[in-house]
């Protein structure tokens, strides 16, 4: 990796402790940036609910890996990034990194929100479905009990790789030419979520079983763990919007930044259970 220390001596990385926030993090203090890991109850403090921590953590940062929390198609994400913009600007940010959905409109009227608001020199990293959600976020659960439900249908999606994202966030951070650009994320395969039952149910070397349910029950069963209604239905439509087949296409995203294919969903399973 070409490093431009000039830009990238000191950088922000928002939601530290998230799948790919701390993936970035980690590459970063690897190639001897300083990191500022920002999260809620670490050194730096840094919350998206609380703009009051925004200006501390910015703050004498050359450049900022932009990770939204719960998402960036969530309510008041474009009003967030509006202000996060300006206030990057005001304090003489010089590089800005921004982790987006694919297929999200909403998630667009944020991206855009940021960039009037801090530059068009703003790379946005617009990622499929993280193959890690079923090892690392709420789905978990499901892959340890034996049982995914989830309101995907039959549809196909081209799960990446974390990894893949993180090393092509750092490369944005971290190398010219990515001011301004676009970069669209999947892995190198289209899959339904009854072909990554499988892929799970071979590398654990037990039954993992993928169910398919509606938008409303879906909604339901995060309600029974505690979600809030109102964030339950919101999430619920997200992810069946999202998962209706106009995400099922593949893209170069991962081999134009790095010059290699992304990491096939297969060998993510393997490596996660040992197998």
């Amino acid at each position: 990796m070409t490093t431009t220390t000039q830009d990238t001596r000191t950088v922000l990385v928002t939601a530290a402790t998230g799948k790919t926030g701390r993936r970035v993090a980690e590459r970063l203090a690897a190639h001897g940036v300083t990191v500022r890991a920002g999260s809620r109850t670490g050194t730096t403090l840094f919350d998206w609910e609380a703009p009051a921590t925004w200006a501390d953590a910015l703050r004498g940062a050359d450049a900022a890996y932009v990770a939204y929390y719960p998402d960036l198609a969530a309510p008041g994400a474009p009003e967030a990034m509006r202000a996060f913009g300006r206030l990057a600007a005001e304090l003489g940010v010089r590089r800005l990194v921004l982790l987006s959905g694919r297929g999200e409109p909403a998630a667009v009227v944020a991206e855009d929100e940021l960039r009037a608001a801090w530059g068009p020199g703003l790379t946005v990293v617009r990622a499929a479905f993280f193959a890690q959600n079923f090892t690392e976020g709420a789905m978990a659960e499901g892959v340890a009990a034996g049982e995914v439900a989830f309101p995907a249908g039959a549809t196909a999606e081209p799960f990446v790789d974390a990894d893949d994202v993180a090393d092509v966030v750092v490369a944005a951070l971290a190398e010219d030419g990515h001011g301004g650009l676009v970069h669209e994320l999947t892995g190198p395969r289209p899959l339904t979520f009854a072909q990554v039952a499988a892929e799970l149910s071979r590398a654990a070397g037990r039954e993992v079983r993928y169910v398919p349910v509606t938008e409303a029950e879906y909604a339901g069963l995060l309600r029974d763990h505690g979600l809030p209604a109102p964030e339950a239905a919101w999430l619920a439509a997200l992810f069946a919007m999202l998962l209706d087949g106009h995400n099922a296409s593949v893209t170069d995203g991962v081999r134009r930044v790095l010059g290699r294919e992304p990491r096939d969903f297969g060998a993510f399973a393997r490596e996660a259970f040992g197998a």
